[in-house]
């Protein structure tokens, strides 16, 4: 019997809100970025949560988030985000999504994250809940910094290529796999597997859902994964770099901040 995985889109479907754009408030408290960019993130985050993003806003969020990251070096930025990253993303997890995922596990199926945003955000919480395998953006970088362009995104007709990718190289039957995602641009994603899902369906998907028979999922209880997780160990990922986007850059200020203020 060929083996089989279990595909799931991060934002909005394992965790609350956008990973990225959820470093936006504490670092506009202590005034760590610009008012505008909060403001541009704000936004951003609203438009996510009540509507979802269409491929132009996603574009130009793309676009702003990668800019934001530009000078900032990759080993510091990686470490910095490693240690913040508990305190904002832990209480964003949805429990029914660590059921779900606890089930497929048990049934023997691979656990992959598939996510637009970066692997310095998706690798760690890939790791909290297990996940085989993360696919994820990536920034481009020389020198060991981010030059604020971006070499691969994981985005739309990407990820199912991702898919496909990683079908080839570990068995998967795809026909026999599952996938998750709340976002009209995760069509290709959902497409490619046997067993598509929509979680908590932006109004766009959950027309394509309702008209290809779709299961809709609907995730309403976050939870502290400290709480939640009863999962087993993570294992090792196979993840594909990411980008850093505000949370990177916020943490970055955020600890350089800190450092000041102990060294004064």
């Amino acid at each position: 019997m060929a083996p089989t995985a279990a595909f799931f889109d991060l934002d909005k479907t394992i965790i609350a809100k956008s990973s990225t754009f959820a470093f936006s408030r504490p670092f506009q408290a202590g005034g760590l970025i610009s008012r505008r960019a909060v403001l541009r993130s704000a936004y951003a985050q609203f438009v996510y949560l009540v509507g979802g993003a269409d491929h132009d806003q996603m574009e130009k969020m793309r676009q702003f988030m990668s800019q934001l990251c530009a000078g900032w070096d990759v080993a510091t930025v990686r470490e910095i985000v490693a240690e913040t990253l508990h305190h904002v993303v832990d209480p964003l997890v949805y429990d029914e999504a660590v059921s779900l995922i606890e089930q497929h596990r048990a049934a023997g199926l691979d656990i992959v994250i598939v996510s637009a945003s970066g692997s310095e955000l998706v690798d760690p919480i890939g790791e909290l809940l297990g996940a085989d395998r993360v696919v994820a953006s990536r920034l481009e970088i020389e020198d060991g910094k981010y030059t604020g362009e971006i070499s691969y995104y994981a985005y739309a007709e990407v990820k199912a290529e991702a898919i496909r990718e990683l079908a080839e190289e570990m068995g998967y039957d795809l026909a026999e796999c599952f996938a998750y995602s709340d976002s009209i641009t995760d069509v290709p994603m959902l497409e490619v597997v046997g067993h598509p899902h929509a979680v908590n369906p932006d109004r766009e998907l959950r027309k394509v859902a309702s008209a290809n028979g779709w299961p809709v999922l609907v995730f309403t209880k976050p939870v502290a994964l400290g709480n939640g997780l009863r999962l087993p160990p993570a294992k090792p990922t196979l993840a594909v770099l990411a980008v850093g986007g505000a949370a990177a850059v916020g943490s970055v200020l955020w600890v350089n901040a800190r450092k000041r203020r102990l060294g004064a």
